[in-house]
């Protein structure tokens, strides 16, 4: 079980019967606004309230890696495009939807609505 707090720490909880550990995975020190998980569980997305996106793999144990950051609009949401996990689409609140490399964040391609997106 995954999890996030307030403060911007992705907690994962092991559960087996009635016993369960808790390990800090990642601290990204803002608001986790959204976990979002790859068709294959091999990528776990994290969204913040500040509009940045981070990768996080499970296998890897490893840090959490920034690859998203909007300068002039928030991410509203985004999600991997399927099938599999090499790329992921977004919407931002101003409306522009975009399609991204995960390997590397580069934007391959980018639509705008010209309509403010809301939840």
């Amino acid at each position: 079980l995954y999890f996030s707090a307030q403060e911007g720490v992705l907690f994962f909880y092991h559960i087996k019967d009635l016993q369960y550990e808790m390990k800090i995975c990642a601290d990204i020190s803002q608001p986790i606004s959204s976990l979002i998980f790859s068709p294959d569980y091999a990528i776990l997305l994290l969204i913040t309230d500040q509009g940045t996106v981070y990768t996080y793999k499970p296998v890897h144990n490893g840090e959490a890696l920034k690859l998203l950051d909007t300068c002039s609009s928030c991410f509203l949401a985004a999600d991997f495009l399927t099938p599999g996990n090499k790329y992921c689409v977004s919407v931002t609140i101003s409306g522009e939807v975009q399609v991204w490399f995960l390997e590397d964040g580069t934007c391959l391609s980018k639509l705008n609505l010209d309509i403010e997106v809301q939840v």
